[in-house]
C-alpha cells in the first residue's frame, strides 16, 4: 500500500517546483510573476469577470483576489469597469496591453510545461494524471464546502 504521507510530500514538493521553474522563466522573459499570469487567463477565458469570479477560479480569497487585480490595474494589466447588473461589483478586463502580455507569456508558458510535463510523461499517463487531480480537486471542494 502507498504511503499517504509520501504522496502528499512528493505532490506538494513537485508543484513548488513546477510553480518555481514557471514563475522563474515567465519573470526572465516577460517580467510577468506566475500568481500574475493566472488571473490573465482567468480573464481571457472569462471574457471580462468579477472578482469573485477570479477567486472562485483560483480558489484564494476574494479580499486577496481584488489586492491581486489592484496590482494588475495599477500596472496596466487590466481595468476595472461598472457592472451594469449589480453595481456593487466591477467587470475586470485586460486592455490591449495586457492582451499582448498574456499572448507572449502564454507562448513561454506552454514551453515550460511541455519541458516539464509533456515531454517527461506520455500521453496516456498525462491523461490519467489530470483525471486523477480533477477528481481530487473535486472531492476537496467537496469536502471543503462541508466544513
Amino acid at each position: 500500500m502507498t504511503d499517504l504521507d509520501t504522496v502528499f510530500t512528493d505532490l506538494v514538493r513537485y508543484q513548488i517546483g513546477l510553480w518555481n521553474a514557471v514563475d522563474a522563466r515567465l519573470r526572465a522573459d516577460h517580467d510577468l510573476q506566475l500568481s500574475h499570469f493566472e488571473p490573465l487567463q482567468v480573464i481571457a477565458r472569462r471574457g471580462g469577470c468579477r472578482v469573485f469570479d477570479i477567486a472562485e477560479e483560483m480558489v484564494i480569497s476574494v479580499g486577496g483576489t481584488s489586492k491581486l487585480v489592484d496590482r494588475l490595474e495599477a500596472t496596466g494589466r487590466v481595468r476595472r469597469t461598472a457592472n451594469p447588473i449589480d453595481r456593487r461589483s466591477s467587470i475586470i478586463e485586460l486592455t490591449p496591453a495586457g492582451r499582448r502580455l498574456l499572448d507572449q507569456a502564454t507562448v513561454t508558458y506552454e514551453d515550460e510545461l511541455e519541458v516539464r510535463l509533456g515531454s517527461v510523461i506520455p500521453a496516456a499517463e498525462l491523461d490519467q494524471l489530470a483525471s486523477t487531480l480533477a477528481t481530487l480537486r473535486a472531492v476537496t471542494a467537496k469536502v471543503g464546502s462541508d466544513v
